[in-house]
């Protein structure tokens, strides 16, 4: 395929994608159905009915191998019993590999199944005695040559007082003791882009917005005030930064409480977020409202379009999720969420966090990005074998903002090419090309080259100049080196969540205790072992006593040993007194998010 006519394609395909995002299907046209039942939410099992018109002979059907993660996660393994009907009569069913089944009939295809959903957070689907809260690309079959047509998705026997909440319209209808809710979507990919929450949720609109943004509250204690307070500030500063916003209704999914999962998923017009209490929404809603934006519309064409049965490899998430964190950063400082003393100990933070893995050496932006289907491998997270494209982009986003204001003397700015960018790219309906696209766009904005930076620390891994580029916006970089603790082995966890010792470091107190490769730990100070030993490490001290009970060769035996120690370098960003008029013009600009008009002479 010639380069002119792959381009056709693709904007082609954008522009279908922002067609399916419109609205609901329209009257005159057959849509692929489904109905989900949830009348026994303590099962955990959603009885899902797909019916399919129109099968001139045979039909294939698929469940998704991926979703939400960048993650192979086979979502059929949850599925059982699948049989299918055309018309009244049943219809032979073929399971052709573990996500495809084929089925041979004519007319109106019906098929049902189960599956078996009940794990919690925002990447996930879960059904219990408290909620259901719904990826539908989880939960449903789609038709491979068909996904571009209408569906309908409808919830009979939903149990009361529970309600459902989606980014598009509800449709309700109460029945006896159970209510029925149902939704329309352009396509069955538009419909995956939609998670559904069910429950007795707490639901408002935030106000003094300039769109319709409403929020839908599961979980425990929160504050109504905090949420609407810091949600409104968020959205209104990224509206704004961004011209406009490119949705006429929105919804936050906020799952809040011990056991919510943590993180957020970002949708084209609703985000999920699972956090232990609201004290920790602002860091995650700003980044995942900004994505609105970055990954949903101003998207890579890596990424499109998308292809449900295997991994789909990009270059480009260090921009998309690294650079969508510097702007969580920014929009918390510039919103005053934060004070500036909070955004530099960020930028300390996720320096000193790159700077600690020594896989920084040799694995760029890039790489790290094209990787990310790895990071399902705890091996693979390891300091020693990976850097996240999170944390370096993020870095290369600050750095790169500061580099175009010193050279077009803060006139211009990183605001501005994410702003070019939706113009050029998601207004016009077109995916941009990696970091190509991203380093035309700097310089079109700067007016020169930006070819080195991004050969030596975006596609290579140059040391990154922090010294140098952070001394143009008038701050400085400084070190501390302080001891932490440390556990003396790697520890690896399995699927099933059994941890079993990786590496045993040569001369550490756990190796003097006896501890081994291979050893599986069962008990941790005659408790359970801590889900994130990382965690657990970090908030101890050096010498503290560990007593592990542990498995080896079918024999079990206790071990005690201290926690080691280590000198750990941390940076910390702080302003220079000495900067010069130029640079505090920079650093006021990147704080406050504004740029500089030369006066018409």
């Amino acid at each position: 395929m010639t380069a002119q006519s792959s381009r056709a394609r693709a904007t082609f395909l954008a522009m279908a994608f922002f067609v399916c995002m419109l609205g609901s299907p329209g009257p005159s046209r057959a849509a692929i159905k489904y109905e989900v039942s949830i009348s026994h939410p303590e099962q955990h099992i959603f009885h899902v009915t797909m019916t399919i018109p129109d099968v001139s002979r045979e039909v294939t059907v698929q469940m998704p191998a991926w979703n939400a993660l960048y993650q192979i996660r086979d979502f059929a393994s949850h599925v059982r019993r699948v049989e299918a009907f055309a018309g009244t009569s049943v219809a032979p069913i073929e399971k052709v590999d573990k996500e495809t089944w084929r089925v041979t009939g004519q007319g109106t295809i019906t098929i049902r199944y189960a599956t078996y959903w009940d794990d919690v957070g925002p990447f996930a689907t879960q059904l219990n005695g408290e909620h259901a809260f719904i990826n539908p690309a989880m939960i449903l079959f789609y038709v491979p040559d068909r996904r571009g047509e209408d569906v309908h998705l409808s919830f009979p026997d939903v149990p009361a007082p529970w309600r459902a909440a989606s980014a598009g319209p509800i449709l309700e209808e109460s029945m006896g003791g159970a209510r029925n809710f149902a939704l329309d979507a352009r396509s069955y990919d538009a419909l995956a882009d939609e998670p559904i929450e069910i429950s007795n949720f707490k639901e408002f609109r935030l106000p003094g917005l300039p769109v319709d943004i409403r929020v839908a509250v599961h979980g425990d204690e929160w504050s109504q005030k905090k949420i609407e307070g810091e949600l409104s500030r968020i959205c209104n500063y990224e509206i704004k930064m961004m011209d406009g916003a490119p949705f006429e209704h929105y919804l936050f999914i906020l799952h809040i409480g011990r056991g919510a999962g943590g993180g957020g998923m970002e949708h084209a017009n609703s985000t999920a977020i699972g956090i232990p209490s609201d004290e920790y929404l602002s860091g995650v809603a700003a980044h995942e409202f900004f994505h609105l934006w970055n990954v949903k519309r101003i998207r890579p064409s890596t990424l499109e379009p998308v292809d449900y049965t295997k991994e789909q490899y990009t270059r480009a998430l260090w921009f998309a999720e690294g650079v969508t964190s510097t702007y969580g950063a920014y929009t918390l400082m510039r919103s005053g969420i934060w004070n500036k003393e909070r955004f530099y100990a960020d930028l300390g933070d996720q320096i000193s966090e790159l700077e600690s893995r020594p896989a920084n050496r040799w694995q760029s932006a890039e790489q790290s990005s094209l990787d990310a289907w790895l990071e399902k491998y705890s091996l693979y997270n390891g300091p020693e074998d990976s850097v996240s494209y999170y944390t370096k982009g993020q870095l290369l986003g600050d750095l790169l903002d500061i580099l175009i204001r010193d050279r077009t003397n803060n006139e211009k700015s990183l605001d501005d090419v994410l702003r070019g960018m939706n113009m050029d790219f998601a207004k016009q309906g077109k995916f941009y090309r990696d970091s190509l696209d991203i380093r035309l766009e700097a310089e079109k904005v700067a007016g020169g080259s930006f070819e080195d930076f991004f050969r030596d620390y975006v596609a290579a891994a140059g040391p990154l100049p922090y010294q140098q580029i952070l001394g143009l916006a008038g701050l400085e970089l400084k070190t501390v080196e302080h001891k932490k603790p440390v556990l003396g082995f790697v520890p690896e966890r399995d699927s099933s969540g059994t941890i079993t010792v990786r590496i045993v470091d040569d001369g550490s107190p756990a190796a003097e205790a006896g501890l081994h490769s291979g050893d599986v730990i069962l008990k941790w100070n005659d408790g359970d072992v801590p889900r994130s030993l990382g965690r657990w490490v970090r908030e101890r001290q050096p010498g503290e006593i560990v007593k592990v009970r542990i498995r080896r060769e079918e024999k079990e035996q206790t071990l005690q040993f201290k926690l080691g120690e280590e000198k750990e370098v941390l940076y910390q960003v702080a302003e220079d007194s000495h900067a010069g008029e130029k640079a505090r013009r920079i650093r006021e600009g990147l704080l406050r998010g504004i740029t500089e008009t030369v006066p018409a002479h």
